[in-house]
């Protein structure tokens, strides 16, 4: 099965800034690394947070969360949120996708 997993939460004001900024830095190290088959994206508005994870090969995590930029973003994560974040994981095979095409082809 492949892993899908939703994060959502909501920074603190004065740190929402901070938390997209430590959040690009995963971006700038997963471009850099280019692990395939995977898909990370990150949504925000205003202090709100979600971030989406796919891998489509199988349903370990460890492509991003072992990442040096994930394990600084994670640090001191609960200071800088209102509350703990709300995390849903699903192991499902994808059907199809629109907009995925690149992380499908590297899967």
């Amino acid at each position: 099965m492949q892993r899908v997993t939703l994060v959502r939460y909501t920074a603190k004001p004065d740190r929402a800034g901070e938390n997209e900024a430590l959040s690009r830095a995963v971006f700038a190290e997963l471009r850099a690394k280019t692990p395939g088959h995977i898909g990370y994206a990150l949504f925000r508005d205003g202090a709100d947070f979600l971030h989406l994870f796919v891998n489509l090969r199988d349903e370990d995590a460890g492509l991003l969360t072992d990442l040096d930029s994930f394990k600084a973003f994670g640090k001191d994560s609960q200071d800088r949120w209102v509350a703990p974040p709300e995390v849903s994981r699903f192991n499902m095979q994808l059907v199809d996708s629109y907009g995925f095409e690149a992380a499908m082809a590297a899967a």
